[in-house]
Formats: C-alpha cells, structure tokens, sequence
C-alpha cells in the first residue's frame, strides 16, 4: 500500500513538471449544470509531437505511419498547432478549449468556447472521413448555449461542406 500511494505522488509530480514545462497540455473536460454524466478525466497531450514519436519509438515516417497510434499523434498535432494559434494571440488556450465525453460514448474531440458560442470538432486522419465523424455533434445542443460552425478537421486537400453548420477542414489550413 505504501508503494502505490508513493507511485501515485511520482506520477503526478512528473506530470505537474512536464505541464509547468508546457511539455504537455491538459485538456479539459466540459461540463456544466445542464451535462450529466460526463466524464471528467483530463486529456493529455504532449506539446511536441517528435518528442512524442521518439519516446514512443516510431524513428521514422513509416514506422509512425503503419502504427496502431498514428490517428492519436495526428490528433496531438492538431491539438497544438490549435493552442499555438492561441498562444500567438495573447491568449490561454484552456479557457477557450475543452472536450466531451459522456457515460454513453459520446465524444466530441474538441470544443471550442469562444463569445458564448461552442464549435464543434472533431479530428479524423483520412482524406475522406465519413458524415458520420459529426454524429455527436447534437449534443453540444444540450449545453445551454449557442452552437456555433463546427468541422472535421482531416486531410482533404479543400474545404468541404458536410451539412450547413459543418464543414471539412483541411490540416494544412492550421
């Protein structure tokens, strides 16, 4: 019993020095009085993807390419090139973005909170992501407040309308 509580104290004193360093970004589940159910794990994501790739061992293009974890790094690219736009305008990211997730599955990958008006996004390495990638934008409708444009962000080389409020969003545009 001693030893998991001093593990548990070692985890998070690592993890505070890798977010103090801005090694790592915490992402931040929304919730409100009008969400229940949610789940309120944080997200973690490391700020450098190369960093990211090396300790993960994928030392080339390829190897990164053909693994199981690829849609979770290109998820991680997004991410940051998101909180850098942030970042170059003066402002912090964590009062602006947050994801969801409910007991039922529901996910959306990012939220973005800007002037009482939440945007959607979802993140999908492939050229051609199915309309389904925003099926659970819906429940963004339950947050009490105004849903705003949302998208996929993905690899299609053009932006591309899903339906009237949702578009497709290629990478390069970040």
């Amino acid at each position: 019993m001693q030893r998991y509580r001093y593990n548990k104290y070692y985890r998070g004193k690592w993890l505070s020095i890798l977010v103090n360093t801005g090694l790592v970004f915490l992402l931040q589940p929304y919730s409100n009085n009008t969400v229940a159910r949610v789940v309120k794990r944080l997200k973690i994501y490391f700020t450098d993807t190369g960093l990211s790739c090396y300790l993960s061992g994928y030392l080339d293009s390829l190897t990164l390419e053909k693994s199981a974890y690829n849609g979770a790094i290109f998820e991680t690219y997004v991410v940051t090139e998101i909180l850098k736009s942030f970042s170059n305008n003066g402002e912090d990211a964590r009062k602006h973005l947050y994801y969801y997730r409910d007991n039922n599955g529901k996910e959306i990958d990012l939220l973005i909170l800007r002037n009482n008006i939440i945007h959607p996004i979802e993140i999908k390495k492939s050229a051609s992501p199915k309309t389904e990638a925003i099926k659970n934008f819906e429940v963004a409708e339950k947050f009490g407040m105004k849903v705003g444009n949302g998208g996929v962000i993905c690899m299609k080389s053009d932006i591309f309308p899903i339906d009237k409020n949702n578009n497709y969003i290629p990478v390069e545009l970040l």
